[in-house]
């Protein structure tokens, strides 16, 4: 598994909710009982955790912004932090199918 592999499932993700308006980031996510926002977000966090672990830095909140609209941008950045601490392949496997996962359930 490759950070190439990541930013594909990533750039995927990116663009199957990258046009959404607010109304579908406020729709709940299939099968559970938060909302797509909440999930990305969730998702987001979850690789910003990852790239503090690989990089040796402590794990940071990552603020939820005001518009959902943002947060393609969001997981686009914390996905790059998370490729340029090269962790190793069993972290980025589990990122990738993390984003899978989540692309799944939107």
């Amino acid at each position: 598994m490759s950070a190439a592999e990541l930013d594909r499932a990533v750039t995927l993700l990116v663009r199957q909710v990258g046009h959404w308006q607010q109304p579908r980031w406020s729709a709940p996510a299939e099968g559970g009982n938060v909302s797509r926002a909440d999930l990305v977000h969730k998702l987001i966090q979850e690789l910003a955790n990852l790239a503090a672990d690989a990089a040796g830095e402590p794990r940071r909140e990552v603020p939820r912004l005001p518009s959902d609209l943002a947060l393609p941008d969001q997981l686009r950045v914390v996905a790059a932090d998370l490729a340029l601490a090269a962790p190793p392949d069993p972290v980025l496997v589990g990122a990738t199918e993390a984003v899978t996962r989540t692309r799944a359930a939107l």
